[in-house]
């Protein structure tokens, strides 16, 4: 009955139980388990949501947003069923104002689709996860990626942001300008809330310029953790990295295998400079000469673009190289510590794989303590799936314990409930009771976050 009203409220073209529409809702990047909803919704702006909302709240029905599709953690899993609120087509630029350095626009616009209008006027949206994920789901993932290191996450990037909630109240949680001291930091608030607490329509972002140079190096050394020692040096001795990037010996082995390509088996460190071309000179020779007493080896560095690409390659392809073997599945963590605390972390991750038997390998945002250990295991076989879950949760605890965190950008969803109350405690409390608040009937992307 609800499905007639849908189409009633915002038209047939707009609501579809089409088999393909509702298999491709039905998941994500995850592992997590595939449900598919019982309608397929695709507004088109803030009023269609709000009518979608109404009829959500009179029978209680589950509503999931979302986005590319691209999450890791199954965030957009519909696992009530119910409806999934496709933005597809929302996907267009509100206002641009780069006298401002500011543009607002709908969630459903990508990334690179953002870039390729404002890159022309002199600017970018730096965050870079990697996937040409939707500024929404982006937004709501709080994500960041390979240039957090200089720009932070997406939470750092935003302004202002035009929630619907679930009573269908329109409100907006901050404004254009670039600060603000008045009331509660509501836009950091929902930067993160994964659709749980509201359906976010509009948001506002701080752009930057297009810096006028880029040089990309890459080094190797002997051992993981001496990566994570080498980083921490970098950012002590405060040279502006716009990207600082660790893939270990065992991952480069894997490229290797799947690219045809033949780079020596060692422990990588990847970096980015960009600015001015004399600064971005100058700090390039103190890296290379702070490093080199730390004992790097293999060190290459060019400004050429195809260079650039090449130099860069390995990272890039990092995780198709383990994604794309058949018949293997893959888990990944996503933890984030102290910068002190990283060749800890590290060498820990190391060992644990190593005991396993698994194979497995470790790449990370190392200038912000983030870093991942994807591991590859055979699905059928329940003692691999044990031996890679224990790796993630043994991991994860270490984390915490360090005073981190169990996600640095992947966002909670469902793989990271479990950690919650380990790394919140008393807080998670609180945070439910703003979900209660904000959505009392439940019926915003439930199942996710916390139980």
């Amino acid at each position: 009955m609800f499905i007639q009203e849908l189409i009633e409220k915002i038209g047939t073209e707009k609501v579809s139980q089409n088999e393909t529409d509702l298999f491709r809702h039905s998941q994500d990047e995850s592992p997590h388990m595939a449900v598919e909803p019982d309608v397929v919704c695709f507004p088109e702006s803030k009023e269609d949501i709000i009518k979608v909302l109404e009829i959500a709240r009179t029978y209680k029905i589950p509503v999931t947003p979302f986005g590319a599709g691209s999450g890791l953690e199954g965030q957009a899993i519909p696992v009530k069923k119910g409806i999934s609120l496709s933005f597809e087509k929302m996907n267009t630029v509100v206002d641009f104002s780069p006298e401002d350095l500011t543009v607002t626009v709908q969630p459903g616009i990508t990334r690179l689709q953002l870039n390729k209008l404002i890159n022309r006027h002199g600017l970018m949206f730096p965050i870079d996860p990697g996937a040409d994920a939707t500024i929404g789901g982006m937004t709501a993932t709080n994500a960041s990626g390979t240039t957090a290191v200089r720009y932070g996450s997406m939470r750092d990037q935003l302004l202002d942001l035009e929630i619907v909630l679930a009573d269908g109240t329109v409100m907006h949680t901050g404004s254009r300008a670039k600060k603000s001291s008045s009331g509660y930091s509501l836009t950091g608030l929902f930067a993160g809330s994964e659709g749980t607490l509201g359906i976010i329509t509009e948001i506002t972002l701080r752009l930057h310029g297009v810096p006028e140079y880029r040089l990309g190096a890459r080094c190797t050394f002997d051992q993981p953790e001496d990566c994570a020692k080498a980083a921490q040096a970098v950012l002590l001795s405060g040279i502006p990295v716009m990207r600082m990037e660790l893939v270990d010996a065992q991952s480069i082995h894997q490229i290797n295998s799947y690219g045809g390509y033949n780079y020596p088996g060692a422990h990588y460190l990847f970096f980015e400079f960009a600015g001015l071309k004399a600064a971005v000179k100058e700090e390039i020779k103190l890296a290379e000469d702070l490093i080199h007493d730390l004992g790097c080896k293999n060190w290459e560095a060019s400004d050429d673009s195809k260079d650039l690409s090449e130099l860069w390659k390995a990272r890039h392809e990092l995780s198709y190289a383990y994604r794309h073997v058949k018949g293997m599945s893959i888990t990944g963590t996503d933890v984030c510590v102290p910068i002190s605390h990283l060749p800890e972390l590290v060498n820990y991750a190391r060992d644990l794989i190593k005991e396993s038997g698994l194979k497995g390998g470790l790449l990370g945002h190392v200038g912000d303590g983030n870093f991942h250990a994807i591991i590859s295991f055979n699905p059928k076989k329940t003692e691999e799936k044990e031996k890679a879950t224990h790796i993630n949760e043994a991991l994860t605890i270490r984390a915490i314990e360090a005073g981190g965190t169990c996600t640095g950008e992947h966002g909670v969803g469902l793989g990271k409930i479990k950690f919650q109350q380990a790394e919140h405690g008393p807080a998670v409390d609180i945070m439910k009771n703003m979900k209660k608040m904000l959505d009392p009937e439940g019926i915003l992307n439930p199942g996710k976050i916390f139980v």
